[in-house]
């Protein structure tokens, strides 16, 4: 019998989790005793069949158990979407307000960007641009900031950050579905691609830097653009293969990463050079922190890296030991917007509704993310960080952060 349960148990996941449940352990007791019964009584039915029937009873019995979970997950799910989209709604109808005559969020295309990605992106569609005047008016002020060659920015304004404005100007453009964009959008593409470092000798091969401080690449501004680039309908191999060797050089991974520094959790850091925002460890190798370590797994799954190739899992394993919601894991509180915002769309992207932490602890990271995001809510509607390194002290950039992370978190 316990080989039998064995093999029924690696039907599926769904089959392993209700093998614990009682209406199993019924299901098998009573398709055994049936099967038994049935020989015993001579019955011209060889063991095999009696087997066959045992297994389909206890198909019936689970599917039933199974069915009826989904039902109350799909149950449970349905009135927390109606709080995540009410969430959402509120936080918009605050963004609405901010904007200003010329059309611009915060006086600055990269948050304007952001902001139009989270109305575009609302998972019932209630923003399509045809039908809100004020969504086409901030498209407009961007495409009148595209340059010559492709970026979109303000020369102007410093820093300039050219590839971080093109980038969330690329998404916000792309989100609409206009074909009336596509020329700007492609022009936006080619400025990106030409970003990236070819020089084959540099420790900074494949990456992307901001644009206007040539001596910075960094696993950030290289995320970035390939989200932009993939969500925008470009899937250039030969960009991502120069792209995964840059992502390899900035993961904590010393069977793929050729660095001397590279230690062995999985995890990611900011730069192949050996840099990390968050310090060193004990030992003195560049610590892996969570915001990175996002962004590389979406990095490398955008860049058709395979889910079950070994960079990949490393970098989950370091996500699940590591998983927390009360911290940016190695940065408190710096970052820790952009970090929810790059969880959110690497988990939902890796494609697992829950998992098991380092403790043994479930996660069901979809309803602790969302339960989270509310909890933080101020009472107007938007969102805000204390601590205020790279922008976060902007309410604007961290409102349109969340809500681009729950309109990605939301199951669609």
């Amino acid at each position: 019998m316990d080989s039998r349960v064995h093999f029924l148990t690696q039907l599926s996941a769904e089959f392993q989790e209700f093998a614990r449940k009682p209406a199993f352990r019924i299901g098998i007791v009573f398709a055994m005793y049936l099967t038994n019964k049935l020989v015993e009584k001579g019955k011209k039915m060889k063991t095999q069949y009696g087997l066959l029937l045992a297994l389909l009873l206890v198909f019936a019995v689970v599917q039933n158990g199974i069915a009826d979970n989904h039902a109350t997950e799909a149950s449970a799910y349905e009135e927390l979407n109606q709080q995540v989209v009410a969430s959402i709604d509120q936080g918009l109808e605050w963004l609405k307000g901010q904007q200003a005559e010329d059309g611009l969020f915060g006086n600055h295309p990269g948050i304007t960007a952001l902001v139009l990605t989270a109305f575009l992106r609302h998972p019932e569609n209630k923003y399509p641009e045809s039908e809100h005047p004020f969504i086409q008016k901030g498209l407009q002020r961007l495409v009148e900031l595209q340059q010559p060659d492709g970026a979109i920015y303000d020369v102007k304004m410093q820093p300039a950050l050219p590839n971080y404005n093109t980038s969330i100007s690329v998404m916000a453009l792309s989100s609409t579905g206009n074909s009336a964009y596509a020329n700007i959008i492609e022009k936006a593409q080619g400025f990106l691609k030409a970003l990236q470092v070819t020089d084959e000798e540099s420790v900074y091969y494949g990456g992307i830097g901001y644009g206007s401080r040539q001596e910075v690449k960094d696993l950030s501004n290289l995320n970035i653009a390939i989200q932009a680039l993939k969500e925008s309908g470009s899937d250039d191999q030969e960009v991502w293969n120069k792209a995964i060797q840059f992502l390899e050089r900035t993961q904590n991974r010393s069977e793929s990463n050729d660095q001397s520094w590279a230690g062995n959790d999985g995890g990611f850091i900011y730069s192949p050079d050996g840099e990390s925002k968050a310090g060193t460890d004990a030992a003195g190798s560049p610590r892996s922190y969570a915001s990175m370590t996002y962004a590389g797994l979406l990095s490398f799954i955008y860049a058709n890296v395979d889910k079950d190739d070994e960079r990949v899992q490393a970098a989950f394993k370091w996500i699940k030991e590591h998983f927390t919601l009360e911290e940016n894991y190695g940065m408190g509180s710096q970052g820790l917007y952009y970090n929810y915002h790059t969880m959110a769309k690497a988990l939902r992207l890796y494609g697992e509704s829950t998992f098991v932490d380092a403790k043994g602890v479930s996660h069901d990271w979809y309803r602790e993310f969302a339960e989270k995001m509310m909890e933080l809510q101020k009472p107007d509607g938007f969102w805000l960080n204390e601590e205020s390194r790279w922008m976060e002290a902007d309410p604007r950039l961290v409102t349109a952060y969340v809500i681009l992370g729950l309109n990605t978190a939301y199951p669609k």
